[in-house]
């Protein structure tokens, strides 16, 4: 194999496809990056056998072939050279790169052990701009369980029912739903790993141009300009959300804004995360939110006007999880519906914007 290429063209690809290599793997070809040259092009490919990310450069392919180049040490070695002409000759399993008076040999894997998935059809499909896509993706993400025991809770919950896609993320303690108009092929459903959805965030960008999710029996499978994300899905039953999220009615809500609850609670964490628990205390009486935060080393309490509908009520909620869903709203208002003290409470938009988040309080401190 041989070919020329831009230096920063290829930097650039690689970074793009390094974010699939396996840290620390038992089969070292998912360490490495593959390099096919091809007519007028390279492909570079990497997969941790979990998450595949594949993307294409220009180049003037003199001798077609490919090979796999153990990819941090390709990567960082790239991250050295400037946008200088590049050379690349492989021959025997070995690489040589060339650019200015200078070159780089590199000891590469067979590219046959490279395994990549095959007959990846595009079953079901939907389709919405990439910016919807990203928004659905920020907004509920940080909602996912990190526990090994509960697989199919590390991961969003994509449902496509009436030309909306409803994602949902839940980790036990809290929950996260947001909903967008899409076009798509059929009704279905399929829960995406989180870190395949926090890969994908990274191609998408606030162009208003449409995105296709394509879904799969095994595989969920992406294409953003010239360069394809394919994930597998997570098998299993998700969580039935709606039975989490059903109530009869509320006894307390209150609409406050946004930005001074943010900051309040922003306030009252810096005492509060001194302890384990992180835990806050919210009062609602008399159209006024209290928030009161104590630790072994002191106590802060914040008053905010709001608009109460109700009876008054006392909650105490970890900090953490009010404010990982405030950052992520962008409206002026939110509305919270409190049910009583010991039930999880909501905190939704005070406009048609379709979102939901859904917390449990935590046992009440003094």
């Amino acid at each position: 194999m041989k070919f020329y290429c831009n230096g920063i063209d290829l930097y650039d690809a690689v970074l793009k496809v390094i974010k699939a290599v396996a840290v620390k793997s038992t089969n070292p070809i998912f360490e490495g990056i593959k390099m096919k040259a091809e007519e007028d092009l390279l492909t570079l490919t990497a997969t941790d056998g979990e998450l595949l990310i594949e993307t294409t450069i220009p180049a003037d392919v003199k001798i077609e072939g490919e090979t796999v180049v153990p990819g941090k040490l390709f990567s960082d070695f790239l991250r050295k050279l400037s946008g200088e002409q590049i050379e690349i000759n492989v021959d025997k399993g070995i690489m040589k790169l060339t650019y200015s008076d200078s070159e780089g040999v590199f000891q590469c894997f067979n590219s046959e052990d490279f395994v990549e998935p095959k007959n990846v059809d595009n079953f079901e499909w939907f389709e919405l701009e990439r910016k919807d896509l990203r928004d659905l993706i920020n907004k509920t993400i940080f909602s996912i369980s990190n526990d090994d025991t509960r697989p199919t809770l590390k991961g969003c919950l994509f449902e496509i029912n009436e030309n909306k896609v409803t994602v949902v993320a839940i980790d036990g303690f809290r929950m996260a739903m947001y909903k967008k108009p899409v076009n798509c092929s059929a009704e279905f459903s399929v829960i995406i790993p989180g870190k395949s959805l926090n890969e994908i965030t990274k191609f998408l960008d606030d162009k208003n141009q449409k995105v296709k999710v394509n879904v799969q029996r095994n595989y969920i499978l992406i294409e953003i300009d010239n360069t394809k994300i394919l994930s597998k899905r997570l098998d299993g039953e998700f969580i039935n959300y709606r039975n989490v999220i059903a109530n009869n009615g509320y006894q307390t809500k209150i609409t406050v804004s946004k930005s001074q609850l943010e900051d309040a609670i922003e306030r009252a964490s810096l005492m509060s995360r001194q302890e384990k628990n992180n835990a806050i205390k919210l009062n609602v009486s008399n159209n006024c939110l209290t928030i009161k935060s104590a630790s072994n080393v002191g106590n802060i309490k914040e008053n905010i006007t709001c608009s109460m509908e109700g009876k008054d009520i006392d909650i105490s909620v970890n900090a953490k999880y009010i404010l990982e869903c405030l950052r992520v709203i962008s409206e002026e208002f939110v509305v919270i519906n409190f049910i009583s003290s010991i039930a999880p409470f909501t905190i939704s938009s005070t406009t048609k914007e379709e979102y939901l988040y859904l917390i449990l309080p935590m046992r009440s401190f003094e």
